[in-house]
């Protein structure tokens, strides 16, 4: 058994969580995380387990929000067989024919993080991510123990998108996307899920995870338009229809 396939059985795994903090999503409010023990043998299929229960990787880490008096942070998953382009994610998948996709391995490259870089000062100016170095980069993007893809969309060989996803046993999670800057037209984080859907198709898997859809948050609204779509709510996945408004 390699390290990618440990049995979570076969462990006792701790978690710790973090002191509060300012929330990046809700203003006013404190975010507190779970992480799962940081010096444990984290393997996929401790990742399969955990993204049950709403977990997500970032870097090294797998963690999930623990807010004193907030749920607002809840984690959704697509059940790909069952979805169902929109007319209008139709219209932006035909809008995209244009565009390569290939599928790379987790590695620097140097026209990705010179996007990567463009697409922080766009959209998180000031926001402490918006001048990161090439190691702050692979460090939160990829982890060590951890089977992740760079699907990357071009055009002319020159890189617009790059969705970064993570291969479980049962599941593709979309962990991070960023693109063009100048490229608004084309909707290319509502294309790079939509292809996500596709690679997790063809491949088998039953759920594409997409993190932690915020209803207060209009940075998460697009989330809520891939349908159907379940939420993890009061200790269990259901529609997303079935979740009450103002529950936090």
């Amino acid at each position: 058994m390699n390290k990618n396939d440990t049995d979570p059985g076969e462990m006792t795994l701790r978690f710790f969580a973090t002191a509060p903090r300012p929330c990046s999503y809700l203003q006013g409010r404190d975010a507190i995380s779970v992480f799962a023990d940081p010096d444990a043998r984290l393997s996929t299929a401790i990742y399969d387990q955990l993204a049950g229960f709403g977990f997500r990787r970032s870097g090294n880490d797998l963690y999930v929000p623990a807010c004193p008096g907030c749920s607002e942070c809840i984690p959704v998953r697509i059940p790909v067989h069952r979805f169902k382009r929109s007319r209008n994610q139709q219209k932006i998948w035909n809008r995209n024919r244009d565009l390569d996709c290939a599928v790379l391995a987790p590695e620097f490259r140097e026209a990705h993080f010179a996007l990567y870089r463009r697409y922080l000062a766009s959209r998180h100016p000031d926001g402490g991510m918006d001048d990161p170095d090439a190691d702050d980069y692979l460090q939160f993007l990829t982890s060590d123990w951890c089977d992740t893809l760079f699907l990357e969309f071009s055009l002319d060989g020159t890189p617009l998108a790059l969705a970064v996803t993570d291969r479980m046993q049962h599941a593709l999670s979309a962990v991070y996307t960023f693109f063009e800057p100048d490229a608004a037209r084309r909707s290319l984080g509502t294309y790079a899920v939509l292809r996500q859907i596709e690679l997790a198709r063809e491949t088998g898997y039953d759920w594409l995870y997409l993190g932690f859809w915020i209803p207060g948050s209009r940075k998460m609204q697009y989330k809520s338009r891939f349908r159907p779509m379940q939420a993890y709510y009061e200790g269990r996945w259901q529609p997303i229809e079935d979740i009450p408004p103002g529950k936090s």
